[in-house]
């Protein structure tokens, strides 16, 4: 079915998808990981963490985490 589309404005588009007219099949795909050690991801304007000893295990034995591949 057509459409008429005016004034459109994306200033930005950060990870994901945009569809305008007829779509039959939209299936995308990320995969990421990420090791992140105590108080790695605090935000704020003052932030203060005390943690001692700390130590993150980034060793990864298995193949794969996830597959990309097939689920759409």
């Amino acid at each position: 079915m057509p459409i008429v589309i005016n004034q459109v404005v994306i200033p930005n588009v950060t990870g994901g998808v945009v569809t305008f007219g007829d779509t039959y099949y939209v299936s995308p795909k990320s995969n990421s990981k990420t090791a992140q050690g105590s108080g790695s991801s605090n935000t704020g304007i003052c932030v203060n963490t005390n943690s001692g000893l700390s130590n993150t295990n980034t060793l990864d034995p298995d193949g794969s985490d996830q597959n990309g591949f097939g689920n759409g």
